[in-house]
This record gives structure tokens, C-alpha cells and sequence, in this order.
């Protein structure tokens, strides 16, 4: 009998846009995003009869709403392993305390931690390297230590983005530079499978990063960043709008996965 390759049965991802999979546009996905979650999910269910993978995560949801909305949601469906990336559009907001977000976040796993599964929890990316970021760098960094703090006290493995340096490169972003590209997603989920001791065959830097911008480009992306995404982004805040507003989860309950590459040999 062949060894497993993992202890893992069913798999519930709970969390906002980095999550869902934003970023990572696929059409044959659920809400035609992948993720790095279901390339997670892709891997483990290989070899893995009875594996089934559920994501509750929502687009633009603060820590306060993936508690009231995803953790009952997420319990009922009895994981053996939970990731929970929350509070990162909690973190971006002006005038938000990364402390309180901490005492809700320690709230969140607790709530899970009924279930016995193993649960992943993930540090902030280091913004150091981001124009538009790196001014609350040191605020994320007080996150992330309440992060490890809370993971320290449940038992929780902790997904490090901080320490990924890979991700500290504008390839790795979509032309919103607020969420990941497929090339970030597939990045994360190397690191997601690499912090469960999971062996994988997902390669470093596939699909192939971007080319390099020159300055010039780099500038006349500035200004259309601004106009596109950063301008809207502002009125949205204003008037209490969020992109996840009415939307509802891409996978609410557990299903077998198939990997892309799997999908079009079976055909």
C-alpha cells in the first residue's frame, strides 16, 4: 500500500480576496479565479480518494465579517485543515489598530480550534519594496507579531509572507499592486505546502514572471494605477462600499479538485 502523502481529508479556506484567489483569473474555476488556496487544494487531493476542499473567503470582508460570516460556516463543515488569512484590509485602513485586529483575529482561531483540525495562519507581506504600501510597513509588522502570538497559543502553523522574499517583486502583483498575479498565487501556495511539510512538484517561478519595467513605463503605470484602481478604491472607502458586497463564497461546501492539468488528460 502506498504511503499517503499527507494526513489531510477535507480542506476549508476562510479569508478575503487573497484567499478567494483574486488575481488569478481562471475560467474553468469557480468564480473563474483560482488562488493559491485551490492550487493548495490541487495538490493535496492527488492521491487522496475522499479529499474535498472548501473556500468561504469573500473579496474586500474585514476580520469583524469573516468571523460573524465564515467561522460557524466553516466549523459546521468539520475540516481536518483550516487556513485563515484575516485582517490584512483591516491593516491597510487609516486609523486602524493592528492590536485590536490581533485580539479578533485570537478571537477567530479559538472559535476554530473546536474543530482539531490543523490551522495555517499567514504574516503580512514585508511592503517594504511597494510605493503604496510601505508607509504602513511597520504597522503590518505589529500584526504579524500578533499574528505569531496567537498561532503560538493554538498550536497553529504559521505561513510567513513576511520572510517569503520572493513575493517583494512588483512581478508578482496584478496591475492593481494590492492583489497577487498567478505567478504570486502559485509563489504562496509552494509556501503554504512547504509550512505543512507537503511534497509538491510546483516549481519556483512558474508561470513566468513579467519582464522588467523601465522607468518610463513604470511612471506612466503610476498614473494609470491611480486612475484605475487607487481613485476608486478612495470613493469606495467613503461611502462604506465593499467589492464583496452581495457576493457570496466561490466554493461554500466541500468538493472533490482537480488540478487544470488533470482535467484536460482526463479528456
Amino acid at each position: 500500500m502506498t504511503e499517503p502523502l499527507h494526513p489531510f481529508h477535507r480542506y476549508v479556506a476562510l479569508g478575503d480576496s487573497f484567499t478567494e484567489g483574486v488575481g488569478d483569473p481562471d475560467e474553468n474555476a469557480p468564480g473563474d479565479i483560482r488562488g493559491w488556496a485551490d492550487r493548495v487544494a490541487e495538490v493535496l487531493a492527488r492521491g487522496t480518494d475522499d479529499f474535498a476542499y472548501a473556500n468561504l473567503a469573500v473579496r474586500g470582508k474585514l476580520i469583524r465579517q469573516i468571523a460573524d460570516d465564515q467561522v460557524d460556516a466553516a466549523v459546521a463543515l468539520a475540516p481536518d485543515l483550516i487556513t485563515i488569512s484575516a485582517g490584512g484590509n483591516d491593516v491597510i485602513r487609516p486609523g486602524s489598530d493592528p492590536d485590536e485586529v490581533g485580539a479578533l483575529f485570537d478571537e477567530v482561531v479559538t472559535r476554530l480550534s473546536v474543530t482539531g483540525a490543523t490551522i495555517v495562519v499567514f504574516t503580512g507581506v514585508d511592503v517594504g519594496f511597494s510605493p503604496v504600501f510601505k508607509a504602513i510597513r511597520g504597522k503590518i509588522a505589529i500584526y504579524n507579531e500578533n499574528v505569531r502570538v496567537v498561532a503560538e497559543k493554538h498550536g497553529c502553523l504559521v505561513a510567513d509572507q513576511w520572510a517569503l522574499d520572493s513575493v517583494q517583486d512588483a512581478r508578482m502583483w496584478s496591475a492593481d499592486r494590492l492583489h497577487m498575479n498567478p505567478l504570486g498565487h502559485h509563489t504562496v501556495a509552494r509556501m503554504v505546502l512547504d509550512t505543512l511539510g507537503v511534497v509538491h512538484d510546483l516549481e519556483p517561478m512558474e508561470p513566468e514572471p513579467l519582464p522588467a519595467r523601465s522607468w518610463r513605463q513604470a511612471r506612466a503605470e503610476d498614473l494609470s494605477w491611480a486612475k484605475e484602481y487607487f481613485v476608486p478604491w478612495i470613493v469606495r472607502r467613503l461611502k462604506g462600499v465593499s467589492s464583496g458586497d452581495n457576493r457570496l463564497p466561490k466554493r461554500p461546501q466541500p468538493a472533490p479538485v482537480v488540478a487544470p492539468g488533470d482535467q484536460e488528460a482526463a479528456l
